[in-house]
C-alpha cells in the first residue's frame, strides 16, 4: 500500500513519525482486516482507509497508537463485513475465501496462525461481524478482553461470550487437521489422481463426507453448488478430468498456510486449487477459480 503524499497541519516531520508508525502495525492491521473480509482487495482497500483517516486524526491526543489503528481498523471491518454478506447472498454459486500467498507475505501469520486457513474463514463467514471481530482479535491476535470490549464498545462479560459462542462454531464445524505435510501429500495425489480420472484412487483419498466447492463467481464456468460425499465428488472430477487438464501446468504455492496448487494454461494461472483434510483423509476440495479473487497468489508464478 502506498501512504498518500498529502503533508498534515502538523508539517513534514510529523508526516514522517506517523508513516512510520503506521507501517510499524500495518501487518497487524491488514492481518485484521484480511481475517474479518476473507477478501486480500477489501482488506488492502481498508487498510488504505485507515491510513487516511490516521492522516486526519489529532494525532497529539492519540495515547496509544496501536490500539487506535486496531480499533480503527476493525470497525470499519465490522461495517464492510455486514454490507458483503449482503453481497454474497446473490453471488453466483459457491463463495470461497480469496486465498493469500503467506509465503510472501510472513507477517500474515507471524503472530499466531488461527483464522487463516481456508476452512476456519468459510465458517466464519456464519458468524456475525461483531462475533467474528471478538473472535479474530482474541484468537489470532491475543488482545485482553477488557481491550476488545473497548474496540467493539461492549462489557467484558459479552466479549467472552462471543468469544466462547464463536470458538464452539468453529470447533464443531471441523475436524482436527492434518498437518501440513499429510496435506501436501493428499493435494498432491489428488491432482495425479485428478489428471488421470482414476475413480478408485479419488475415492481412496475422501473423508465419506466429502464436499467440493467450485468459485468461478459466475466470471467462469464452474459448478454452482457443492458437490456433496466420496463417490459423487470422485465421478464430478473424473468427468470434467480429460478436458479440464488438457494443457495444464501445475506449480505449488503456499496459500493461507496451507499448500495450494497453481493450474496454469499457456502461462497463465486460472485456478487455485486446495484440499482440507482430516485424519479421514480429504474433507474440502476448493477450487477458487474466479479470476479478481486469485491474483494475489498467482501473482508469484
Amino acid at each position: 500500500m502506498a501512504v498518500a503524499d498529502t503533508v498534515p497541519a502538523g508539517g513534514p516531520d510529523d508526516l514522517e513519525q506517523a508513516v512510520e508508525i503506521f507501517a510499524g502495525v500495518r501487518p497487524r492491521l491488514f492481518g485484521i482486516a484480511y481475517r474479518m473480509l476473507g477478501s486480500a482487495t477489501e482488506a488492502e482497500d481498508l487498510v488504505q482507509e485507515v491510513w487516511l483517516r490516521w492522516q486526519n486524526a489529532d494525532r497529539a491526543v492519540v495515547e496509544n497508537p496501536a490500539a487506535f489503528l486496531a480499533t480503527a481498523t476493525t470497525r470499519l471491518a465490522i461495517n464492510t463485513a455486514q454490507s458483503a454478506r449482503v453481497r454474497r447472498e446473490t453471488y453466483t454459486g459457491p463463495w470461497l475465501p480469496e486465498p493469500v500467498d503467506t509465503a510472501a507475505d510472513p507477517y500474515l501469520g507471524a503472530e499466531r496462525g488461527e483464522a487463516l486457513e481456508l476452512a476456519v474463514l468459510v465458517l466464519l463467514e456464519r458468524l456475525s461481524p461483531t462475533e467474528r471481530a471478538a473472535y479474530v482479535l482474541r484468537e489470532a491476535f491475543d488482545y485482553p478482553y477488557r481491550q476488545i470490549a473497548d474496540i467493539l464498545q461492549l462489557n467484558e462479560p459479552a466479549v467472552r461470550q462471543l468469544v466462547s459462542r464463536a470458538r464452539k462454531h468453529v470447533l464443531d464445524g471441523r475436524r482436527t487437521p492434518a498437518t501440513r505435510a499429510e496435506q501436501r501429500r493428499l493435494l498432491t495425489a489428488f491432482v495425479t489422481a485428478a489428471r488421470s480420472g482414476d475413480l478408485n484412487a479419488l475415492e481412496e483419498l475422501f473423508a465419506a463426507d466429502v464436499t467440493s466447492y467450485s468459485d468461478g463467481g459466475g466470471a467462469v464456468r464452474a459448478s454452482r453448488i457443492p458437490v456433496v460425499g466420496a463417490h459423487t465428488v470422485a465421478k464430478y472430477v473424473r468427468a470434467f478430468a480429460r478436458h479440464f487438464w488438457t494443457g495444464v501446468d501445475v506449480a505449488w504455492a503456499e496459500a493461507n498456510g496451507q499448500t495450494a496448487a497453481l493450474l496454469s494454461r499457456d502461462g497463465e494461472v486460472f485456478a487455485v486449487l486446495t484440499v482440507n483434510a482430516s485424519a479421514q483423509g480429504i474433507d474440502q476440495v476448493l477450487w477458487m477459480m474466479n479470476p479478481a479473487k486469485i491474483t494475489a497468489v498467482s501473482a508469484r508464478t
